[in-house]
């Protein structure tokens, strides 16, 4: 890797409920990562690629051309263009979200020697939609790192309109800061191995 390219993270939004904690969560953690002079980031809001429920007669890891749906085309080009990922999800019983398991299934290829770290929130924290997606990423031959960012009771930290308090996120900076760090050194490693 050359001294002066940048390391590109996609943080994906995992929700597209109206009235959503995702948004908030990862603009937080896009701030957090921000902070790295070496990464380039950018959000993928799953509201932005109205994908419909994978429904393909072949395999993603099996296709011999591209999907033809248009937000399926985008999805996938700017997977592709991801040296690493950090997925908010919200944690719906016991599991993450549909929209965002859809998205996972809709590409493989692009996902590949890629590592993915989590933001989760929701029932525990979000632990459980976590320890799913993590067996998710492997069966498309990601490396999840073990660090995750996981937040309690996340309804506590809005005001009355809905709107993050001040200063809400402050107490996760320190496992943000432990994530990044397994994060970029994976992302490192693992850009190296496919180069």
């Amino acid at each position: 890797m050359a001294n002066n390219q940048k390391l590109n993270i996609k943080v994906i939004v995992g929700s597209t409920r109206e009235a959503r904690f995702s948004d908030k969560a990862a603009a937080w953690i896009i701030g957090e990562i921000g902070k790295q002079k070496e990464i380039e980031v950018e959000a993928l809001d799953l509201r932005d690629y109205d994908m419909p429920f994978y429904n393909e007669p072949v395999s993603p890891s099996y296709k011999q051309e591209p999907f033809k749906n248009e937000a399926v085309v985008r999805f996938t080009k700017k997977i592709a263009e991801g040296d690493a990922f950090v997925v908010v999800t919200p944690e719906y019983n016991h599991g993450t979200s549909g929209v965002l398991k859809n998205a996972l299934d809709w590409v493989y290829p692009e996902w590949n020697n890629k590592p993915v770290a989590f933001v989760s929130y929701g029932s525990v924290s979000g632990a459980r939609a976590v320890e799913q997606l993590r067996l998710n990423a492997i069966e498309l031959q990601m490396a999840p790192i073990r660090q995750a960012v996981h937040i309690p009771q996340h309804w506590t930290l809005l005001d009355e309109k809905g709107n993050l308090k001040e200063g809400a996120l402050e107490s996760f900076t320190k496992s943000a800061e432990a994530m990044l760090a397994q994060l970029i050194w994976w992302t490192k490693a693992l850009k190296k191995a496919r180069g």
